[in-house]
């Protein structure tokens, strides 16, 4: 079995064996060991020189190919000689393998045909220098105040330079200068003052933003007056709209009125309802609602009469207390009184009233007579008048009743009506109930009363209750 041997074999470059074929160029050959390219074992220096693709480092440190010798591809034309006018230019090759290119021997043939020259003109003709004209006339001072400068300049034209050439030294000259004048002071802006609090305090989906506002001063510094100095440029204010606030309350506003519903009634005068949303626009970020109801009426007449039903008038005066058994006026004999009323306004199919037109009740005639009276029970003492200090009084009252008690009570039960008791003022005796009063008129013990007496039901269970009206 065949050892396969890598001894100190390193590879360093590339070089050309001919003008189609790459050689490889190895460092050197220990011992002659090729095995790493054949896989054949050891074999002599010679042997691996055989093959025209690999070379080795010779003594001047360039790869020598193992293969016969061949000129090797020419470089690129080498620049001019000269600048201007005409010159020569040159490219070379190399002679690569074992052995030489050509059948001279001398190194100097050689390296004649390794090399070749050809004439080369880079430019028409050589840059000439030219020469400066006399300095012309100082300019006037770059300011028209204080300290400047101030310039002249010369041309290279005595003679203009030719093919490139130019002239020696600087084209203008400075120094300064001064102008005996005061110079104005122009106007410099301050820093820009503090963002002022915004116009408002929100802003509208369709309203415009509130902004705020910032100033300058031209002071800084300020323009002079004599001479004068320029204004600041630009402007003194800064406007910026406030994007960061909320929005306003937006109010909401009514829409139109829609249809009319039907009329109320069937008959006669009624009403019409429309109806409205606050939607126009509705109220939005905390905006009021709208203003108003949302309901509207008008009349509506359907032009045709409705039933008019029958109302009852007030009921008349009663009569005066009567009997068929005679005179009973100031006697405990008891009589009638009658009252009426009457059925009014009855129209187009209207329902008639419901009830009794005429009206009785028992009584006494005992208008203007006279009656014994009895003292009531004292009040309470009232307070002393005044309160403190000399000559207060404190009083109590009682009154005189009339002694009715001989006058029995009806047991007939008889409606008793408001009207006429608010019309009264009467004291009732305190061994009856009633739900009024009535006063007496007092002439020494002799009462007179020009009334006369009716039974009252004050619709309380097993309770009847006498009243005098």
């Amino acid at each position: 079995m065949v050892q396969l041997l890598w001894t100190s074999l390193v590879l360093l470059m590339t070089v050309r064996e001919s003008v189609s074929q790459e050689v490889n160029c190895y460092s050197s050959f220990d011992s002659g060991n090729c095995d790493d390219l054949w896989l054949l074992g050891e074999v002599t220096m010679d042997d691996c020189c055989l093959n025209p693709h690999y070379g080795y480092i010779g003594a001047d440190r360039k790869c020598k190919s193992c293969g016969p010798p061949s000129w090797s591809e020419w470089t690129a034309w080498g620049r001019c000689s000269v600048s201007c006018k005409e010159g020569v230019s040159q490219r070379r090759r190399e002679c690569q393998g074992q052995g030489k290119c050509a059948q001279t021997t001398t190194h100097r043939e050689i390296q004649k045909l390794a090399l070749e020259t050809k004439v080369c003109i880079d430019s028409s003709c050589c840059p000439e220098q030219g020469q400066w004209s006399k300095w012309g006339q100082w300019q006037p001072c770059s300011v028209t105040c204080n300290k400047g400068v101030r310039k002249r300049v010369r041309t290279c034209t005595e003679p203009q330079p030719r093919c490139g050439g130019s002239c020696d030294g600087p084209s203008e000259e400075k120094e300064p200068c001064v102008v005996d004048l005061i110079c104005p002071t122009h106007g410099g802006w301050s820093n820009w003052d503090a963002w002022q609090p915004c116009s408002g305090t929100c802003g509208g989906e369709n309203l415009p933003r509130p902004t705020q506002r910032r100033n300058r001063s031209c002071n800084n510094p300020p323009p002079s007056s004599v001479p004068p100095g320029d204004e600041c440029p630009g402007l003194g204010s800064n406007t910026r709209t406030c994007d960061e606030l909320p929005f306003c309350p937006s109010n909401g506003n009514w829409g139109l009125w829609g249809p009319p519903s039907s009329c109320s009634v069937t008959c006669g005068v009624g009403i019409h309802e429309m109806l409205r949303q606050c939607n126009n626009p509705a109220p939005k970020h905390g905006g009021l609602p709208c203003f108003g109801s949302n309901k509207d009426q008008k009349i509506c007449n359907t032009k045709n009469h409705c039933p008019v039903d029958g109302q009852w008038s007030q009921w008349g005066r009663w009569e005066e207390c009567k009997s068929n058994r005679g005179k009973i006026s100031c006697r405990k004999i008891g009589g009638q009184q009658r009252r009426q009323r009457w059925c009014e306004h009855t129209g187009f199919d209207g329902e008639t009233c419901e009830g009794k037109i005429t009206d009785y009740r028992a009584c006494y005639d005992i208008n203007l007579c006279h009656f014994d009276g009895k003292w009531s029970e004292w009040s309470e003492w009232s307070q002393c008048d005044p309160p403190c200090g000399e000559g207060a009084k404190r009083t109590r009252e009682r009154k005189c009743i009339p002694d009715l008690s001989a006058y029995e009570v009806f047991h007939e039960s008889f409606d008793c009506f408001e009207e006429d008791l608010r019309q009264l003022n009467v004291q009732q005796p305190s061994n009856h109930k009633s739900g009024g009063e009535y006063t007496l008129s007092i002439s020494s013990n002799v009462i007179s009363l020009p009334l006369v007496m009716c039974l009252c039901s004050i619709h309380e269970p097993s309770v009847t209750q006498s009243s005098l009206l």
